[in-house]
């Protein structure tokens, strides 16, 4: 099964409300295109409706939320993904009873909204390339009671979990999305910096051959007006046996791979089974 993601940068300066729309009509073309070569799933980037505002503290972009369930931005989403028949996970930026997360939605391949992952770690901090000051603009996504922190969505391309940028740096994270049932993780971001660079090409092989997913890394590429940081893209898949997916996408803003979920069935071909033979019992609870 073909599966899409998103590398591009905001398209658009201006006032807050066409920024916002420059840049959904811009991933439903990315939409389409994937649809066209096939995909039945795709995620976008993280905070994809703007510019990655969190280089700076400016208020101005607190009014770049937006209502995450029935903002314009998931109505026309909703239309493209029936339009289309693509699955959608769509990164925006949410305001919920005055409070503001870094959300990400999950739309059907008929359009229905399946429901919502807000960020879980929030970073606050700065490499040598420059700051990121996540704190100021939103919180730690907490989800509804008795829900738990890492959903799985059960979708027409198969079963979905969502890690947001920093959270695919912490350990259990996408242990708790595996043991779940997720067969896809998509982990959308925002990143740059020597160290991100060096661990973008690790991580993911890793944790998709320990717990024996596919998984979906998608970063933004490009320098990005106004502030000119450039983010190194390197967008891709990792499958359960530890190797980078080839890109089979004819459009550079758009990462295609093909996914065999049937392989997650089958035996492990090293012999391991890490799931069978894991010791909790023994592991540091501290």
């Amino acid at each position: 099964m073909k599966i899409a993601l998103t590398q591009t940068i905001s398209t658009a300066n201006g006032e807050l409300e066409e920024i916002r729309a420059a840049n959904v009509a811009h991933h439903i073309d990315l939409i389409a295109s994937a649809s066209r070569q096939g995909a039945k799933a795709i995620c976008l980037g993280e905070l994809f409706t703007g510019p990655y505002f969190a280089l700076e503290e400016n208020p101005r972009w607190l009014d770049m939320a937006e209502d995450a369930l029935a903002g314009k931005t998931t109505m026309a989403l909703r239309e493209a993904a029936k339009q289309y028949e693509i699955v959608i996970v769509a990164p925006l930026y949410e305001i919920d009873s005055g409070k503001r997360y870094n959300t990400a939605v999950v739309i059907d391949a008929d359009g229905a909204l399946l429901g919502r992952y807000r960020k879980t770690h929030i970073p606050q901090g700065e490499n040598e390339q420059g700051r990121f000051t996540e704190t100021f603009y939103y919180g730690i996504g907490e989800p509804p009671k008795g829900e738990p922190h890492f959903p799985v969505f059960e979708t027409k391309a198969g079963r979905i979990g969502i890690n947001i940028c920093y959270d695919r740096h912490f350990e259990g994270v996408v242990a708790s999305l595996a043991r779940a049932g997720a067969q896809i993780i998509f982990s959308p971001a925002v990143t740059f910096g020597e160290k991100s660079r060096r661990m973008w090409d690790l991580e993911f092989k890793v944790d998709a051959a320990r717990h024996r997913v596919f998984i979906g890394g998608s970063n933004r590429k490009g320098k990005e007006e106004p502030w000119n940081q450039e983010f190194f893209g390197e967008s891709h898949f990792a499958s359960p046996d530890g190797e980078r997916m080839p890109d089979l996408s004819e459009n550079s803003n758009v990462i295609i791979s093909d996914l065999d979920l049937d392989a997650l069935d089958r035996a492990d071909g090293s012999g391991w089974n890490l799931a069978r033979d894991q010791r909790p019992d023994i592991y540091s609870k501290n």
